[in-house]
């Protein structure tokens, strides 16, 4: 990656919640940089700061020292309205459980962040939610309800909705936690497309099989970073 300007950095990034009898520093320090058309899967055991390094990315908590800056910008000192409309446009956040709303249609759950973000009229923002849903092989059921589809299909649809405003940077929590090994490797297939045409791909897993596919694994011990290994 020598010679090329990074899409995220992440300097010196320290968390620590003092709300209790005693303060726990669940980020330490962790700085690293992530670039365009790599697909990085962050490890550890649970409890080692994965999901808090999604938070803090993402803008949706607050760091307590350090910078995660999205090209020069520094997102933590963007305010809630600034830090969430950085967010529907910047980013493609994936949890474990897909999060699609349950009482409205695939296409619509589609849809949703290009209506947040008041990016497109109506009927563009249709015809690119169709797209998305075709990529991810699912447009033929784009007007059933999450419910009438099986977990793996909807975790590709919210694959779909994370792409619809065509953000530089795909987040996921635990894509394939709560998936087969076969809807994994599908998922797997997808997030490394997506590095290839160029997104910036953070994956926080337990799968081996996703960070042996990954282009970098950065292993996170207690807070902090133990390894960080680039495969190419």
């Amino acid at each position: 990656m020598a010679g090329r300007a990074p899409v995220l950095s992440l300097n010196s990034v320290t968390k620590i919640y003092d709300d209790g009898p005693t303060p726990l520093t669940v980020l330490d320090r962790i700085s690293t940089q992530f670039f365009a058309g790599e697909m990085v899967s962050v490890i550890g055991k649970s409890g080692s700061g994965k999901t808090t390094l999604v938070n803090m990315i993402s803008g949706i908590d607050h760091i307590t020292s350090g910078e995660v800056c999205f090209g020069s910008l520094d997102i933590q000192k963007l305010d809630e309205n600034h830090a969430a409309r950085w967010r529907g446009r910047n980013l493609g956040i994936i949890y474990q459980f897909s999060q699609l709303l349950p009482t409205v249609s695939i296409l619509d759950n589609v849809m949703l962040p290009m209506d947040f973000c008041d990016m497109y009229t109506r009927s563009i923002s249709n015809n690119k939610a169709m797209f998305l849903l075709q990529s991810v092989g699912l447009e033929a059921h784009a007007h059933k309800l999450p419910s009438a589809i099986s977990g793996g299909q909807q975790q590709r649809v919210a694959i779909a909705r994370a792409l619809a405003n065509e953000p530089a940077v795909i987040l996921a929590d635990e894509p394939t936690g709560s998936l087969d090994s076969t809807t994994a490797g599908q998922i797997i297939d997808i997030f490394a497309k997506l590095a290839d045409d160029g997104k910036t791909v953070i994956i926080m897993t337990h799968d081996k099989n996703l960070a042996e596919s990954s282009s970098r694994t950065i292993q996170l011990v207690n807070g902090q970073i133990q390894q960080n290994d680039e495969d190419n």
